[in-house]
Order: structure tokens, then sequence, then C-alpha cells
């Protein structure tokens, strides 16, 4: 079997996968007081980590040069070594959609901003999960709400200060939202930017096929003006 034909019969599954962790992981941490479910979203979320690991060393003993491969596809081998990215997965849905507009510009503009879009609703939610988890026992983060308003503030990088980690893995989790959170602000801007660019350039080259008609007009009158000044009749009327 060809690396290709694997990924297409995985794509799918890794995706159910994906959607499967985020519910359970959203589950545990949500209602962790709930003892009772504790060890079977326990087995799901070991299962869904034992199924992402053998697709990705399936991917990788596939790979015709797998030192390339691997850093080709290093947020593969993230989404296996920190769980929480997991559900990042779901973003692939983005890439099998069909993005209908006038030129292929825009629609790779589309799917880049509908990617990033996505990205950061998915980052500020499990960043938000995350938070909660590590932080929850220290008193400075412990309800859902709480660890949302600290995400959104932190994705965009005003940083109030009102709420702070201050477990190892609260920071950790606070580094990578912020790093995603330039990476894909300066993502969207860009989008954007070249989207009022090309709306900007559409709009003169609008304005210069006006002009071109209206001289190409012009310069039909004046050739039938030439025409009628050059005649016989005209010569004829003149004397």
């Amino acid at each position: 079997m060809t690396l290709e034909a694997w990924e297409k019969r995985s794509d799918v599954p890794l995706l159910v996968l994906a959607a499967v962790f985020l519910v359970s992981y959203s589950w545990q941490v949500l209602d962790y007081t709930n003892t009772a479910i504790r060890g079977p979203l326990e087995v799901v979320n070991i299962t869904v980590w034992a199924l992402f690991a053998v697709d990705y060393g399936v991917r990788l003993l596939l790979a015709r040069s797998r030192g390339r491969w691997f850093i080709k596809h290093f947020f593969d081998f993230l989404i296996v070594a920190l769980p929480a990215l997991r559900p990042l997965r779901l973003l692939r849905l983005v890439t099998l959609l069909n993005v209908l507009n006038r030129t292929a510009g825009g629609a790779v503009r589309s799917r880049i901003l509908t990617f990033a879009v996505g990205a950061t609703a998915l980052l500020v939610y499990i960043a938000a999960l995350a938070v909660l988890e590590a932080e929850r026992a220290a008193g400075v983060i412990t309800t859902f709400a709480e660890a949302m308003w600290w995400a959104v503030v932190t994705i965009t990088t005003v940083g109030y200060g009102d709420y702070a980690p201050v477990t190892g893995m609260g920071r950790f989790v606070a580094v990578g939202l912020m790093v995603g959170g330039v990476v894909l602000v300066g993502v969207i801007v860009g989008t954007l930017s070249s989207w009022i660019v090309e709306k900007v350039g559409e709009g003169a080259e609008e304005a210069q096929e006006e002009q071109q008609k209206e001289i190409d007009v012009l310069r039909h009158d004046i050739a039938g003006l030439r025409e009628l000044l050059e005649s016989p009749h005209a010569g004829s009327k003149k004397s």
C-alpha cells in the first residue's frame, strides 16, 4: 500500500476520532466531579491516542524519504505527543470543502481565512480546557468562563492580567496560545490585506477599461470626421 492510499483511507476515520476525543476531553474537564465517568473517558482518550500513534507510525513507514516527511509533517508528531492538540485535526475539514469564488486567488484566500478562523476558535477552546484542568487546583482559574476569558485575551495578545496561570503546565499552555495567536492574527491580517489589494487592483482595471472604451469611441468618431472631410463630396460643397 502506498502512503497516498493509506491517507485517503484514514482521513475520515481520523476526523471522527478527533471529534470523539474533543467531546471526551471536554466532558472529562467540565464534569470533573463525576468520578463514575473518569475511567471510561480515560479509556476513550487512550484508545484515540493509540490509533493516532498507529496512523502516524504507518505513514512514517510508508514515506519514501522519512526524514523529510518527518520535518514536513512535524505537526502530526505534535498531535501524537500532545493530546490536547488532537482536536485540531478537525481543521482537515477545511481542505475538503470546495470554496466557490470567481478567481483561483480568491478561493485560496477563502480557504486560508476559513482555516485561520477555525484554528483560532478551536485553539481558544482547547487552551481554555487545558488551562482549566491545570489551574483549577491552584485556585487561580476555577471556572470554564474564566478560562475562556483568559484564552481570548491571551490569543489576542491583550493580556489584562486579571487571570494568569501559575502552574508549569498552565504556563506551557499560555506560551503555545500566545505563539499560535501571533501566527493566526498574522495570517488573518495578511489574507485580508491581500483581498483589499486585489479589490483596489480590480477597481483600477475597471476604470482603465472604461477609459479605453471612451478612447476607442473618440478614435472612431475622429476617423469618421476625417473620412467625411476627405471625401470628394466635402470638397465640392466647399467650392
